[in-house]
């Protein structure tokens, strides 16, 4: 039983000086969790309105990015957007906007965009996620750059990118809004980040 027991530890003893001698596993990359500053980005949209091209913004928006370029399986970028913060540049226009025919603001208080999964590509990166609208939520894939920098002894990230989106297959007109004569389906969307790692 004694010779047992000693060739046992001895056992277990060059199993440990095997491991010890083998490369230590990579260690997990780093995750950076990347939240808004507000002051210094925008979101912003164009449309076709009798034939013209116009520009709004969202004012009031969230963005919450997991990232690590080693591991994107585990990347992760979420949006929530305050509809009632919509601003075209014309008070008429956006109460019009707001109204239950196009965004509903008053029942659908925010959309939301939320990507679990972030590919390369050759221009830099893709969110492959779901956006939701007036409560109807579509696939959407979301091209965009993003660059780190150290700034003030902060870390902080830069997204920029461009999408479109048909607003008739979110909902966004009823009744006589549905025509596309006056305003155009197609909508653009762009978007100009700064981020802040904490």
């Amino acid at each position: 039983m004694r010779i047992l027991r000693t060739a046992a530890s001895a056992a277990v003893l060059l199993a440990v000086q095997i491991l010890a001698a083998l490369p230590a596993a990579a260690a997990a990359p780093d995750m950076a969790h990347y939240v808004l500053d507000p002051a210094k980005s925008s979101l912003e949209f164009t449309f076709l309105q009798e034939g013209a091209w116009n520009k709004g913004r969202f004012r009031h928006f969230t963005v919450s990015f997991d990232f690590s370029p080693e591991n994107l399986a585990a990347s992760r970028l979420d949006v929530i957007v305050e509809m009632s913060s919509v601003d075209t540049g014309d008070q008429e226009r956006d109460d019009a906007v707001r109204g239950g025919d196009l965004l509903a603001v008053a029942k659908f208080l925010q959309a939301h965009f939320a990507a679990s999964q972030i590919n390369k590509t050759a221009a830099g990166y893709e969110a492959v996620g779901k956006l939701t609208i007036r409560g109807v939520t579509h696939d959407m894939r979301v091209p965009f750059s993003f660059r780190t920098a150290t700034e003030g002894g902060v870390a902080v990230g830069y997204m920029s990118g461009k999408t479109s989106l048909l607003r008739l297959d979110y909902g966004v007109g009823q009744g006589d809004w549905k025509a596309t004569d006056q305003v155009g389906n197609e909508v653009g969307v762009a978007f100009a980040l700064r981020l802040t790692a904490h």
